[in-house]
This record gives structure tokens, C-alpha cells and sequence, in this order.
């Protein structure tokens, strides 16, 4: 298998996403086969009343189906009327969301969660386009955003992709800012462009999701199918057992062995939290994964597409 490039762990750039392309090949998702709400799902397969579709299968009839549908063979045969069921492919226009605020610059061994971010929104971007949908994306840099309409169109796309690189760049640039306040600005530009049938991926660390974003999220996930990827670094799950001073650029902590309280406070914490969070959000019917700045992340992706896959 063709190896993920290893340089641009910290600063993403065009050439580096592009790269990515290939992985849409090598993974070879079976896309036709999947869930409607699995992540990457492209175009997707919907069961439909009509004519001159697919015909998919016979079933018994319930008021308010179209007279015209019925089989009459099948009725014949069973004595109980049946109609006929169509499938027909449908566009699933998609959406990426791609968080490059400053919390998303932190990375302990590799990469950092930001330039994961920016690799996971071009293998999403590449298998979107080649499976002949709209794709468009927000690219999050702290107070501001950039914003790509949905076009099917390799041009909007490589746009989306110097977007990122662009806010990737200067990701260390950014001072402190009020997170919910900006989430609600692109809360209200994306409520003019995501209307129902897409495909909305929110790819985030998602440190600071609270009940409003929730809400958000479970409106958003009435007409659409929503993913969403948490992209953590393993020190943020776990530090490791050694002696280690930490800092924010404000205050300073000192950790002095593997069991120090705040050692398993932030083990604790990390997992109540993601816990939590998905919890609530499958409620909704919202998917939810992690990707970890370490792990290749041509494995991390083959794990988790392979629980989507239909036995």
C-alpha cells in the first residue's frame, strides 16, 4: 500500500492535500453498500414510490400509496393487495466543515490535530467529487471563516483546499476569541445553504461543544446526515508516565509521576466527555468517530469504515 506523505506535520499545504487523492482509490469504500448516514457516503440509494425507476421489490399496500403502483400479479397471487416499490440514486450534496481554531494547533508526537483536519477534509472532498456530487465547506480560523458554496466543480474544490491551507497557516496568529458567539455567525450562513438531503461532515476537536451546538446539531440532522469527526491527540486522552511540565503560555503545571491526581483527572475527564457527548448526539442519529494525530490515518479510516459495512 502507497504510504501517507510524512512531511507537513504542523504547516499543511496544497501540494500535500492533494496527495490525498489517492486514498479515495486505495480504500474502495463500497459506497453503494453503506448506510445512508455512513461517513463519505457520496451518492446514496433511496426508496421511492414512482415510475419509470428500478423496481426493488413488492409489499403490501397502505393507504395513501399510488394506485398505480399496484401489482396486480402479486394481488392475484396472494389475495392481498401489493404495490410496487422503486429505488432511484439520488445527488447528496455535500458539506465540510474543517476547524482550524487555535486549539486544533496542538500536537504532542506527530501531527498536529489541525494538519489532520485539513487531510481528513480532502480525502471527504475527493471522494465526494468523484462520486459526481456537489461539494462545498467552512473553513473555521477563530473569530472569521471562509465560506465555498457547493459546486461540482475539481476548481471550488482545490479553492476549498487553499482555503484550509491558508487558515492552517495561520493558526498560531490567533488570539482568544468567544467560540460560541462565532458558532453562532456560522451557524446562521450555513442555515441558508444546508436545506435537507446533504451530506454534513464537521470535522473538529470539539473542545468546546456545548447544549446550544447540540441543538444545532440535531436540527441540522432532521433532513440530513450528519458525521462528525473528533480529531484528539493521544496526550490529551493520557499523558505519558513520565515527569513533564505543562503550559498554556499563562500558567504552568508540573506532573511528577504516572499517578499524579491530574494524571487520572485527565484520563477521567477525556473520556466523560467524548462518552457524553456521543451519547447525547446518537439520540439524533448522528455519527460519531475519533481520529488520533499518531496512528496512520489510512488505518484509522479503514477501522472505521469497515463498521459501516453491512455484514
Amino acid at each position: 500500500m502507497k504510504s501517507i506523505p510524512k512531511d507537513n506535520t504542523v504547516f499543511l499545504t496544497l501540494e500535500h492535500l492533494l496527495q490525498y487523492e489517492w486514498l479515495n482509490t486505495v480504500l474502495n469504500f463500497n459506497v453503494g453498500q453503506q448506510k445512508s448516514n455512513s461517513v463519505l457516503s457520496g451518492r446514496y440509494t433511496s426508496r421511492l414510490r414512482g415510475r419509470g425507476l428500478d423496481f426493488e421489490e413488492a409489499r403490501p399496500y397502505v393507504i395513501g400509496d399510488d394506485i398505480r403502483n399496484i401489482d396486480w400479479k402479486v394481488t392475484a397471487k396472494t389475495g392481498v393487495t401489493h404495490t410496487k416499490v422503486f429505488t432511484e440514486e439520488k445527488e447528496k450534496p455535500a458539506f465540510i466543515f474543517v476547524d482550524q481554531s487555535p486549539t486544533m494547533g496542538f500536537g504532542s508526537v506527530n501531527k498536529t490535530k489541525a494538519v489532520v483536519a485539513g487531510e481528513l477534509a480532502a480525502v471527504a472532498a475527493y471522494k465526494i467529487l468523484k462520486g459526481g456530487d456537489r461539494i462545498g465547506g467552512l473553513v473555521m480560523k477563530g473569530e472569521s471563516y471562509d465560506l465555498l458554496t457547493p459546486k461540482r466543480d475539481q476548481r471550488n474544490m482545490l479553492q476549498f483546499f487553499q482555503k484550509i491551507v491558508e487558515a492552517n497557516q495561520e493558526i498560531y496568529k490567533n488570539e482568544d476569541f468567544d467560540f460560541s458567539k462565532s458558532l453562532k455567525d456560522m451557524i446562521a450562513k450555513l442555515n441558508n445553504i444546508i436545506t435537507h438531503d446533504y451530506l454534513v461532515i464537521i470535522i473538529s476537536d470539539f473542545h468546546r461543544y456545548n447544549n446550544e451546538m447540540i441543538q444545532y446539531l440535531s436540527v441540522l440532522s432532521q433532513h440530513n446526515d450528519v458525521v462528525l469527526v473528533k480529531v484528539y491527540d493521544p496526550m490529551e486522552e493520557e499523558l505519558p508516565s513520565k515527569k513533564m511540565s505543562l503550559t498554556d503560555g499563562k500558567k504552568q503545571i508540573s506532573i511528577l509521576k504516572k499517578k499524579d491526581k491530574v494524571v487520572e483527572d485527565l484520563k477521567s475527564d477525556f473520556k466523560t466527555n467524548y462518552d457524553g457527548f456521543k451519547q447525547e448526539i446518537e439520540k439524533y442519529d448522528i455519527t460519531l468517530f475519533k481520529i488520533n494525530t499518531v496512528d496512520p490515518l489510512e488505518e484509522q479510516l479503514v477501522n472505521v469504515f469497515t463498521q459501516y459495512i453491512p455484514k
